[in-house]
């Protein structure tokens, strides 16, 4: 009647699916397109953001999109709600509650820009 439970009889399945993302990104080859990353929805762009991105010539690779994910994730462990997130030469602003990139500037935008409604900061290597 006392026999011990673990997590994984409570919420069976429910480690190894968020491992098995994780995984299933990091196997697809180099040449899958950002669009094909994207619908796998571990990170969202706003309509904003897609046009900054679009206007300031960003382009992510599938493992940026993974870093930016684990970069989430870590946010959100310590209680971020609102993250500038630094990547390569880009600075991005994400609700991490919603897991969206809000907006996107490369290095010459983020110049003498103050940055501001944010509660933490990541820097992504």
């Amino acid at each position: 009647m006392n026999q011990p439970i673990s997590v994984g009889q409570l919420y069976p399945g429910s480690i190894r699916a968020s491992q098995l993302k994780r995984n299933d990104l990091a196997v697809q080859s180099k040449e899958s397109s950002f669009q094909d990353v994207l619908q796998t929805k571990l990170v969202k762009f706003s309509h904003h953001a897609e046009e900054r991105l679009r206007q300031r010539g960003i382009e992510f690779q599938p493992e940026h999109l993974a870093k930016i994910d684990a970069a989430i994730d870590k946010a959100a462990l310590k209680g971020a709600k609102d993250s500038l997130m630094l990547i390569n030469d880009t600075a991005l602003i994400v609700n991490i509650k919603n897991r969206t990139v809000v907006t996107a500037m490369d290095e010459a935008s983020m110049k003498d820009n103050l940055f501001t409604k944010i509660d933490s900061a990541v820097i992504i290597s």
